[in-house]
Order: C-alpha cells, then structure tokens, then sequence
C-alpha cells in the first residue's frame, strides 16, 4: 500500500510540474506574440479630413517655338554670298562706265541710271537675305526647360521629337518652354468626393519621385463637368488644380503625384492607421498591446482617411496592433 501511495504521489507530482510547463509555455507565447505583432502609437493633435486624388504636375503657362511663317522667309546663305557677289560686280561696271561716260555724258546717262537700278536692286536683294538669314535663327521668348514637340512630317505613327537637321514646315510648332513659377497639380477628383471641396481650400501635393518632400498649395480651379480620362476601360471624373505655394527646380511638368485637399480639421484627435481598425459585432474597436496579450477596446470614430482614423476611447501613446490577434492566431 506505502509503495502504490508513493507511486501516486509521484505521478502527481509529474502531472503538477506538466501543467506549469504548460502555462509557462502558453504565458511565454502569449508575450512573445505581443513582441512580434506588428503595432503603432495612437497620436494626438489636430487631424486633417482630407480628399486624395492622383494626378500629374502641369504649367498654367507656356510658349511654343515656331518656325517662320512663310517658305520665302527661309533661305540658304549660298544664296546670300550669290547676292553679294552680284552687288560687288554691278558697282564694277558701274564704275568703268562712269569712267568712259566723262567722254560723252549726255549719251550715257541712260545707260548710267540703269547700272545705277541695277546696283540698288542688287543691294536691296543682299538686305532681304539677310533678314531672311536672321529670320532663321530663333529666339526663345522666355528661359526656362525646352521640351521638344513632335515631328509629325513622316506620319502620326513615326512622330518623335525635333532633332536638329530635321526640316520644318510653316508654322510649325517646334518647341514647348513651361513656365516653371506656375506650376500647378491637376488631379483626379470622383464623383462622389466632388461636393466635399471647394476653391482656396489648402492642399498638400507630394510628387512620387520626391516622396520625402510635401508642397503646400491651394485649390485655384475645379472643372464644371467631367472629363474623360486616357485610360482603360475610360473613366469619367472632375478635374482639381492646387497652385505650389513656392516652386522648386526640381520639379518638371508631367511629374506623376497626388494631391491631399484639406476639407476639415478635427483638433485633438487621437489618431491611429487605417490598418489598426477593426469591427467586432458591427462596432469599430482596436486591440490595446498590453504585457498580458491584447485587449479589445470598443471606439468613436471621428473622421476616415485613406491612411488614418481620427477615433475617441483611447489615451494617447496606446499601442495599437495592425494584425488582428484572433486572425493572426488561426494563421
């Protein structure tokens, strides 16, 4: 009996020690989960209710190149050297027939004023080369970036940009000069969001290639009707303009980017990711990161942004995870 009585009390003495075993492993899951579930601080300030629409930077103002007018305007400076040619041998002629024509004056003096026209004519025609060689040479109105237009004399489908060599047409626009002071973001605005902005609404405009740099600007223009777009399937929507408050040379017209106008502010608002927003039983809740695991904490949401949430329930500096615990358990 003493030896069955110590045996149980060995076995459960082993059952004992498995069961802490057990709980110190599910305890030690349960904090290194909360260590390695991703998670972000709640924030506290003034949150800005904003639209975001994609789109790419454009110049409110710019002036094209042309060529001249008219054919005649163009000539080459062989023909120029031709003409002087000419006018150097008239007054030639015109020189050794004023000397002959002091022998008989009167007779020659037809033939003098002929030479005489025939000189004029000639200096008259070096000075419309001229021109036209200065006519050749074109000058930009404004400085600034060239951007090249295209050629269209080989067809729509082998246009490429001006080169030089390449021979124009009358009119012909060759280049485009932007005026980099008036830059401006025209964005795509739906339908839906339309109504929410209005002009001189302050928006912020960040350009993709420069993603570390925001450029304060202010809603200028927005279109009364809707414009189709380029892309397929085509999609109709407004179209917004925020005039750049300062310009910066590193910017280019055709630069692709987004602009956020400012619709409203809701001051001290805690404010959290978009991703740390959960709905559980049809109610908005987040999971507070606490030593013990996650705690559910039912909010108020205040306002939506395409990356945050202004909410109410929860102090400021809470951690908040992105990762639905449960979900991420049954992961």
């Amino acid at each position: 009996m003493k030896r069955k009585l110590r045996w149980a009390a060995a076995l459960l003495v082993v059952l004992l020690a498995l069961g802490l075993a057990a709980l110190g492993a599910y305890r030690m899951r349960r904090v290194q989960a909360a260590v390695t579930l991703p998670s972000a601080p709640a924030r506290k300030g003034d949150f800005l209710v904003i639209v975001r629409c994609r789109g790419e930077l454009k110049a409110r103002r710019s002036v094209q190149v042309t060529a001249p007018v008219s054919k005649s305007e163009i000539v080459s400076a062989i023909q120029a050297e031709e003409s002087k040619i000419e006018l150097g041998l008239a007054e030639g002629k015109r020189g050794v027939r004023e000397a002959s024509n002091q022998l008989n004056e009167v007779s020659n003096e037809a033939k003098v004023a002929s030479l005489t026209r025939a000189r004029d004519k000639a200096h008259d025609e070096v000075e419309l080369f001229r021109y036209r060689l200065g006519q050749m040479e074109i000058k930009a109105p404004l400085t600034g970036l060239v951007n090249y237009l295209s050629n269209y004399s080989q067809g729509w489908i082998n246009a490429k940009p001006f080169k030089v060599g390449d021979q124009v047409w009358p009119g012909a626009a060759l280049v485009e000069i932007p005026d980099l002071d008036t830059l401006e973001m025209e964005g795509k605005v739906d339908e839906i969001d339309r109504g929410r902005i209005a002009l001189d609404q302050e928006a912020r405009v960040r350009i993709d290639s420069l993603p570390e740099i925001t450029f304060p600007a202010k809603l200028g223009l927005i279109s009364p009707m809707t414009v189709m777009g380029w892309e397929w399937p085509p999609t109709r929507s407004f179209r917004g303009f925020a005039k750049l408050e300062k310009s910066d040379q590193r910017l280019r017209p055709g630069m692709n980017g987004a602009m956020d106008v400012i619709v409203n502010r809701v001051p001290n608002a805690i404010s959290i990711p978009a991703k740390a927003l959960f709905t559980h039983q049809g109610k908005p809740i987040v999971y507070l990161a606490g030593k013990g695991g996650y705690q559910p904490v039912e909010v108020e949401v205040l306002a939506r942004n395409p990356d945050e949430i202004a909410i109410k329930g929860i102090p400021e500096g809470s951690k908040v995870t992105l990762v639905e615990p449960e979900k991420k358990g049954r992961e």
